[in-house]
């Protein structure tokens, strides 16, 4: 399976809808790719901007390739007003992962959008803009392994001593020679060999 990272910059919206009379907006977005719960993100709340919030605020994703195949899956990014009696809609912008693909595509990968916040089906008042970046296609399996190895040294980083290695996949080998190498990662890992 394939997959792409993708690295979105909420940037800023501008002349949104005011839905509080009495106190200064405060304004964050919900971001919600393919509709699945466990990746949604938020920025953090803009307190000075009022219904012109300005975040600069970037979220990094895993995304399968299969998303930029077809217009079904859908980035939603949700505009709220914070409130202690429970936080108010504001609006929200919707796109197609592939739409935005196909957009960035010939300009490098990379795209700076700004599209009508609507409430609903119908237009609201106001524009949200963002940024988008996407990665290089590679497997998952390289992916994970990166990123575990990422994760190994940030934790190596805040412990006592410091351990530095490089890697680079290769060329097929025997599966005695593979499974070794699994040993000395796991060890390196969890300081516990495996048996061999």
């Amino acid at each position: 399976m394939e997959c792409r990272k993708l690295e979105l910059t909420i940037n800023s919206a501008n002349d949104l809808r005011g839905v509080r009379r009495m106190f200064n907006m405060k304004v964050y977005a919900k971001v919600l790719i393919g509709g699945n719960q466990e990746m949604e993100k938020r920025t953090p709340v803009d307190k000075h901007g009022r219904t012109n919030p300005a975040w600069n605020y970037t979220m990094k994703y895993s995304i399968s390739e299969q998303w930029l195949e077809h217009h079904g899956t859908m980035l939603v990014i949700k505009l709220y007003c914070k409130r202690k009696l429970g936080d108010r809609y504001i609006g929200e912008v919707h796109q197609s992962l592939k739409q935005l693909y196909d957009y960035a595509s010939p300009l490098g990968g990379s795209a700076v959008v700004c599209f009508p916040v609507q409430m609903g089906c119908a237009e609201s008042q106001g524009q949200l803009c963002f940024s988008y970046r996407f990665g290089e296609k590679v497997a998952i399996e390289k992916l994970m392994l990166a990123e575990n190895i990422a994760s190994f040294l940030m934790g190596c980083a805040e412990s006592q001593g410091q351990l530095c290695f490089s890697y680079r996949f290769g060329e097929k080998v025997a599966i005695e020679k593979l499974m070794l190498a699994e040993s000395i990662a796991s060890f390196l890992v969890t300081g516990q060999g495996g048996a061999i």
